[in-house]
């Protein structure tokens, strides 16, 4: 699986006096497996971005391709491409509209074609996959919490078997018990199902924790692409377009300025504690070797 973004540019209100650029020259390719990470301030273009992945917006410019095939060609299947890449949007609980959660999760399924007993045997499966088990089968989705819903959300997406889940701030408003209980969640299903996941979040601690490749827009262009550790060594530029790094680097670089000789490329509490821990030893040792 492939997705290859060739010098994509997208208009809002193309040709009219309301114009604007929302997408400028943005090449990339999300390579099969990758557990992508996408920030960028409000109004950057990450929703604009992810929803030209599986053709629910078309590109002013550029094109598209899937494993190698221009989505924009004549009688392509934007349905088969939304078989593959699944898109979970903010809030996905509005989305929610069955009386229970099989039914709602059996929604996608059965828009493929499949049949009541083949629907059914896929959403089982995919509340499972999502933590959701059998007690939650007939109750309403109205009556779930914040991360229930949002996992059956989750569920209804996995249902059609993507290849691609895109997730759009899917830990918004949750507090941070729900937060990790998601993230954890996907974390499992890109690690057990081989799932290409892209994480569009607003912080930076979390895909400094999970992704293992960050894209960060800015005004529309593709500003970084790279590891996330890479891409938070940035962390002067990340600022003045409106991001940070996380904030252990910065307590880091705050030690090391102070004489304290711990090393400042940690981006998660852990490594932060390991450094610190390390240097710590490391100077013990070194009073004890001294006369």
């Amino acid at each position: 699986m492939s997705i290859t973004l060739d010098h994509v540019e997208y208009k809002y209100s193309e040709g009219t006096p309301m114009e604007t650029e929302a997408l400028h020259d943005v090449s990339l390719e999300i390579r099969d497996g990758e557990f992508i990470g996408l920030i960028g301030h409000t109004g950057s273009g990450k929703s604009t971005l992810i929803q030209h992945l599986n053709g629910l917006m078309r590109a002013t410019g550029g094109d598209i391709l899937y494993n190698g095939e221009s989505i924009y060609r004549e009688g392509y299947s934007m349905k088969e491409l939304r078989s593959h890449v699944g898109l979970v949007f903010q809030y996905p609980e509005y989305q929610l509209f069955e009386s229970d959660v099989l039914s709602d999760v059996c929604f996608g399924p059965k828009n493929q074609g499949l049949s009541e007993e083949q629907a059914k045997a896929r959403a089982i499966e995919a509340l499972r996959l999502v933590g959701m088990g059998e007690e939650y089968d007939k109750r309403s989705p109205f009556d779930l919490s914040g991360g229930q819903k949002r996992r059956a959300a989750i569920a209804g997406v996995l249902a059609m078997k993507p290849e691609v889940l895109i997730l759009d701030e899917p830990t918004a408003g949750l507090d941070p018990k729900g937060r990790d209980e998601i993230l954890g969640q996907i974390a499992r299903l890109h690690r057990e199902q081989g799932l290409t996941v892209i994480l569009v979040s607003h912080s930076m601690e979390d895909v400094a924790v999970y992704v293992d490749r960050l894209l960060v827009m800015d005004h529309g262009r593709l500003r970084f692409d790279g590891a996330p550790r890479e891409v938070f060594s940035h962390y002067r530029e990340l600022e003045e377009i409106g991001l940070a790094a996380p904030r252990v680097t910065y307590i880091a670089h705050a030690l090391k300025e102070a004489g304290f000789p711990v090393r400042t490329d940690v981006i998660t509490v852990a490594e932060a504690e390991e450094a610190i821990l390390c240097t710590l030893n490391g100077t013990n040792e070194r009073e004890k070797a001294t006369p």
